[in-house]
């Protein structure tokens, strides 16, 4: 294991206006991610949190795809966050990690935010995805899925959790509780990426996006309501020499995740 940089990009995102955002983002990399290997954007990172699906949904290898694995290529580096995408007859919400030659490995989200009628627009996913990126283990989740830690539980399978969001205001404390909660519980590091602003269905966003390593501390933290990109290098020898002094994962209970109905 290597050390691991990783930037947060936390944006205001145009509604609904994929080429907008996505110069955005190139606009902002090449200010604060030029050192780097790791940046992670936010859900639904070029749309903002629609539930208009088919409107906004891209096919799987679609212009938002593409503009990923160009990004990815020409900057050396990993880039991951999550779109609306059309899949067959149905559109999920596809968190996509996008390696430096290209190649793309996705999770589609589990957990749909039913207060939001997502699950009514949306497909959930079934399978829990670890990537493998530079020797770290990196788990792919989505929003909601914070709220859900036996989908999260690190059975000693990964050592960074990364969480893409569109996490309203008025829930702000839960999601920075829960953002330290699953890095302690885990013994991992985990990046949270919110976005901030107002969207066109009126919901304000105070990003809090976060990194926090295996014992809760703060490694990135902003002031509320602020667009920002942030980088930090993660330790891998520090994770490695907690772990070994503290093995608290072996005394874990077994969990079997099962589906309904």
């Amino acid at each position: 294991m290597q050390d691991l940089t990783i930037t947060l990009i936390q944006p205001d995102m145009q509604w609904q206006s994929p080429p907008d955002n996505r110069l955005m983002y190139e606009q902002l990399m090449d200010q604060h991610a030029t050192h780097t290997d790791l940046v992670l954007l936010p859900e639904m990172f070029s749309t903002g949190f629609t539930m208009d699906s088919r409107l906004a949904a891209e096919p799987m290898g679609g212009e938002t795809c593409q503009w990923l694995q160009q990004q990815a290529q020409q900057r050396g580096i990993a880039i991951a966050g999550s779109l609306a995408i059309q899949a067959g007859d149905s559109y999920v919400n596809r968190m996509i990690f996008t390696f430096p030659d290209g190649c793309q490995t996705h999770y589609d989200k589990r957990h749909l935010f039913r207060m939001a009628g997502e699950h009514e627009r949306y497909q959930p996913g079934n399978e829990r995805v670890v990537v493998e990126y530079r020797d770290w283990r990196i788990l792919l989740q989505v929003c909601y899925d914070l709220r859900f830690p036996v989908f999260s539980r690190n059975n000693n399978d990964y050592d960074l959790a990364l969480y893409v969001a569109n996490w309203p205001a008025p829930r702000r404390q839960p999601w920075r509780k829960l953002l330290q909660a699953r890095a302690i519980e885990n013994l991992c590091y985990v990046a949270g990426v919110n976005r901030v602003g107002t969207d066109a269905n009126g919901h304000q966003y105070s990003g809090d996006s976060m990194l926090v390593d295996f014992k809760g501390e703060l490694l990135i933290d902003r002031h509320p309501n602020i667009a920002f990109c942030a980088s930090h290098t993660l330790s891998a020898a520090a994770l490695i020499d907690f772990n070994q002094k503290f093995p608290a994962w072996m005394d874990a209970d077994s969990f079997l995740i099962t589906e309904q109905g």
